[in-house]
C-alpha cells in the first residue's frame, strides 16, 4: 500500500518568542520522499511476522537495487529519523505545520520564546530594576547606628567639656578667695556669752570671745595659716593654735577632740575640732583669741570684722 507523502514542518532553533500580536508565518518545511520511491530491502521483519516487497500488476518496471543510496537521496534521513525529528518538534516547539493551506495561512504566528526577543507573551525581559539586598539594608542600619553613636559622644564631649570648665571656674574662684585670705565665722550656729574684756569668773577681764554651742558642733579656721599646736593646756582645756603668714596667731580652747595636728597647713573654713568644755569652763562652749604676731590678745571682735566677718 502506498501511503501518500506528509510534509512535517521543523522549527528551526532561531524561532522567536511566541507573541499574540504576530502573524503566524509559514514554517519552514522539509518533504519526505513516498515509500514507492524509497528503494526497500527484500524484507522488512518484526517480533512477529516477516514483510515482503509486492510488485504492482501490469508492466513491472526494473528497479535497481544498489548499494549505497543514489546522490538525490544520500542527504536525507531515513523515515524513523524523520518521524523522531519531527517528534522532538512537537515536544519543544509545541508547533506542527501541516500542508493543509488552511492552517499554514492562519493570521496568527505562533513563535517559540528565545533568549533574543527576551519576551514571553505579555510578560517582557527589561531592564532590571534597582534591588536592596538584606546587606544593603544591613549596611544602612549600621551607617545609621554608627552615625547615632558619633552623635552621642559629641554630646558626652560637649557635656563633659561643660562640666570641666565649671570646675575650672570654681578652682579659679577658690583660688581667689585664698590669694584674698579672706576669714569666716568659727561656728556655723551659735550664742555669744562672753566678749572680749569684760569680768567676771576670771581672776582678771576677760582676754576672748565665748561661743556657746552643742557639745560637738564643727569648729572651722577662720583664715589660712599653719597648725603650731593642737593638745591640752590646762585652764584653756583642748587647745589648738593656727599662726597666720603675717605672724597672728589664733586660738580654739576647750575643745572635746581634735581633728588636725601640729605641722598641718588649713584653710579658711576647714573643720579643725570640736565645741567641748574641757578646762576651766562652766558648759560647752568655744573660747576664741587672737594674738597679732604671738603677743598680747586683741578683740577677736574687732578683728573678725576687720576682715570682713560680721557676727
Amino acid at each position: 500500500m502506498i501511503e501518500p507523502a506528509v510534509a512535517v514542518s521543523v522549527p528551526t532553533l532561531a524561532a522567536e518568542a511566541v507573541t499574540p500580536a504576530r502573524t503566524l508565518d509559514r514554517m519552514p518545511t522539509v518533504e519526505l520522499p513516498a515509500l514507492r520511491d524509497i528503494p526497500l530491502p527484500d524484507s522488512l521483519s518484526d517480533s512477529s511476522t516477516t514483510l515482503r516487497a509486492v510488485q504492482p500488476a501490469g508492466k513491472r518496471r526494473a528497479v535497481k537495487h544498489a548499494g549505497s543510496r543514489g546522490p538525490l537521496f544520500r542527504g536525507l534521513p531515513t523515515l524513523p529519523v524523520a518521524v523522531g525529528v519531527a517528534t522532538i518538534a512537537v515536544a519543544v516547539g509545541g508547533v506542527v505545520a501541516s500542508a493543509d493551506p488552511q492552517l499554514t495561512s492562519a493570521g496568527d504566528r505562533l513563535t517559540s520564546p528565545n533568549a533574543l526577543t527576551g519576551s514571553f507573551g505579555t510578560a517582557t525581559v527589561g531592564t532590571r530594576g534597582q534591588t536592596v539586598s538584606r546587606d544593603s539594608e544591613r549596611d544602612t542600619l549600621a551607617n545609621a547606628a554608627g552615625g547615632d553613636l558619633v552623635a552621642e559622644a559629641e554630646r558626652s564631649a560637649e557635656k563633659r567639656t561643660s562640666a570641666l570648665s565649671d570646675l575650672a571656674r570654681k578652682a579659679d574662684k577658690m583660688s581667689a578667695e585664698i590669694a584674698l585670705n579672706k576669714w569666716v565665722s568659727p561656728l556655723d550656729s551659735y550664742r555669744l556669752t562672753a566678749r572680749f574684756g569684760e569680768y567676771g569668773l576670771w581672776s582678771s577681764y576677760h582676754t576672748g570671745l565665748d561661743f556657746a554651742a552643742p557639745p560637738g558642733t564643727p569648729i572651722r579656721a577662720v583664715a589660712n595659716g599653719t597648725v603650731t599646736s593642737a593638745s591640752y593646756d590646762g585652764a584653756y582645756g583642748n587647745k589648738t593654735v593656727i599662726t597666720l603668714e603675717d605672724g597672728t596667731e589664733i586660738w580654739f580652747c576647750h575643745q572635746t577632740s581634735f581633728e588636725v595636728s601640729s605641722g598641718d597647713t588649713v584653710r579658711a573654713g576647714q573643720v579643725i575640732g570640736y565645741v567641748g568644755s574641757t578646762g576651766h569652763v562652766t558648759g560647752p562652749h568655744l573660747h576664741l583669741e587672737v594674738r597679732p604676731g604671738g603677743g598680747d590678745p586683741v578683740d577677736p571682735d574687732a578683728a573678725l570684722r576687720q576682715n570682713g566677718v560680721t557676727l
